[in-house]
């Protein structure tokens, strides 16, 4: 009683309460008029019939028109909600006609200011994921050299009367330690001037091979029983060599990592390769372990802090080469490039 009218109901209140007022005034006139008893009552009966007609084809108007209007307001509910606009109505008048169209224009762009906000909270919820396991791995790749050289500090410091020979021995851990941590820096900066756009390269002609045997001479200090093996003739190439060496450095110490025969680093007339026999990668990994900070869930194929392929791929990209991975499992995998 007390809710509000639909559009029907409102639009055959006021029809009926006006039809009745005319058709009583008429009926009034008639009989006025007209003095036959037969002519009265015809001329009442072919009134009522027209005004029904009349009030019947207003009802059926207002019913198109009130499902007009629930269409349009179902396009309304449904704008949070909605995935996919495939209303098809067809209209009577121009005017709800174009009120159709530019709702669903409404919708439409609003559905995609959804999506592009979804994806965008996406990014930002990875981008603070790998910040994350960025800091974890930071702390976790740094408190082992740390721990290291604090440990054989406070062993120096408390027993003076260590053997010359051990002192030796454990100040030598402690540089290889500060070592560690010197390249992790290093790494680190590398990989913010790659980000903010800063890296440059400094080109320069250069011995490949020469390059890579001294590569293999400072992997072979902390390999002391790993073999690595250099098949090739010598090559002169013109690059950045500070970071060609590092090319080579990651990926040599990444087939030592996760293999445990000799690694090959063959250097042909047109391409740089580093085999190794290891556990492989696995196909759903194989597309990911370049990207920055990806760590997989059983393997760092990326070494430390999941930066060592990204940063191989970025340097490669800049010399205007591409980092290309072949793997299987349990057989070993192969990194190659062309310079």
């Amino acid at each position: 009683m007390f809710t509000k009218p639909k559009f029907t109901e409102y639009v055959m209140a006021r029809l009926v309460t006006l039809g009745v007022f005319v058709f009583v005034l008429f009926a009034v006139l008639i009989v006025m008029v007209m003095n036959d008893q037969d002519d009265i009552i015809l001329a009442m009966t072919l009134l009522g019939i027209a005004f029904a007609l009349f009030i019947f084809s207003i009802y059926r108007g207002a019913k198109r028109m009130q499902n007009e209007l629930e269409v349009i307001n179902k396009y309304l509910r449904n704008l949070d909600e909605i995935e996919h606009i495939d209303y098809e109505t067809r209209f009577f008048t121009h005017e709800f006609e174009e009120i159709n169209e530019n709702l669903i224009r409404v919708l439409k762009s609003a559905k995609k200011r959804e999506d592009i906000k979804q994806r965008y909270n996406a990014k930002l919820k990875l981008k603070n994921r790998q910040r994350a396991d960025m800091l974890s791995a930071i702390a976790h790749e740094f408190r082992n050299p740390i721990a290291s050289i604090m440990g054989y500090s406070q062993t120096l410091l408390e027993d003076p009367d260590i053997p010359k020979a051990l002192q030796v021995k454990f100040l030598g851990k402690v540089y290889n330690n500060g070592q560690k941590i010197e390249d992790l820096l290093s790494r680190l900066i590398l990989w913010n001037k790659f980000e903010s756009g800063e890296a440059t390269l400094h080109k320069s002609t250069f011995n490949l091979l020469s390059l890579a045997n001294e590569v293999k001479a400072v992997l072979q200090e902390s390999y002391k029983n790993r073999e690595i093996e250099i098949i090739g003739e010598e090559r002169t190439v013109e690059a950045d060599r500070t970071l060609i060496e590092l090319v080579l450095k990651n990926l040599i110490e990444n087939a030592l990592k996760y293999s445990k025969d000799t690694v090959t680093l063959k250097i042909d007339k047109d391409r740089i390769s580093v085999i190794d026999k290891g556990s492989g990668i696995s196909e759903k990994d194989l597309g990911k372990v370049t990207k920055k900070f990806y760590r997989s869930g059983t393997h760092n194929w990326d070494n430390s802090m999941g930066l060592g392929l990204s940063i191989v791929k970025t340097v490669l990209t800049l010399h205007g080469s591409t980092l290309e991975i072949e793997s299987r499992l349990d057989e070993g995998s192969t990194f190659s490039f062309q310079l």
